[in-house]
């Protein structure tokens, strides 16, 4: 997990984030801040289902709190976009327990 100074390596590049609650949201950094509270721009949420391809949900403009992720990581684009995520199935994750 990239945290604190090491998120500014990945300013204005496309990251995909996995929260508490078990949401995977994708967007372009914008900013953070101390509490790695974050700003993606650009942004959709990935839905995963074991009966139909990934949906994506648009967000836009998002913010998350630095209390509610999980995870941060680089998205590799060129392996993104060679993705058919219509055709992907998958379990959607658990929430994270602490």
């Amino acid at each position: 997990m990239l945290g604190g100074p090491g998120l500014e390596s990945v300013v204005d590049q496309i990251i995909s984030v996995i929260t508490n609650d078990g949401r995977n949201i994708v967007g372009v950094l914008k900013g953070f801040d101390q509490a790695t509270n974050i700003i993606l721009d650009e942004s959709h949420e990935r839905v995963y289902s074991t009966k139909e391809g990934v949906q994506q949900l648009v967000l836009g403009l998002y913010i998350i709190r630095g209390d509610n992720i999980s995870v941060i990581g680089e998205l590799d684009e060129e392996l993104d976009a060679s993705l058919d995520l219509s055709e992907l199935r998958a379990h959607p994750l658990k929430p994270v327990i602490h």
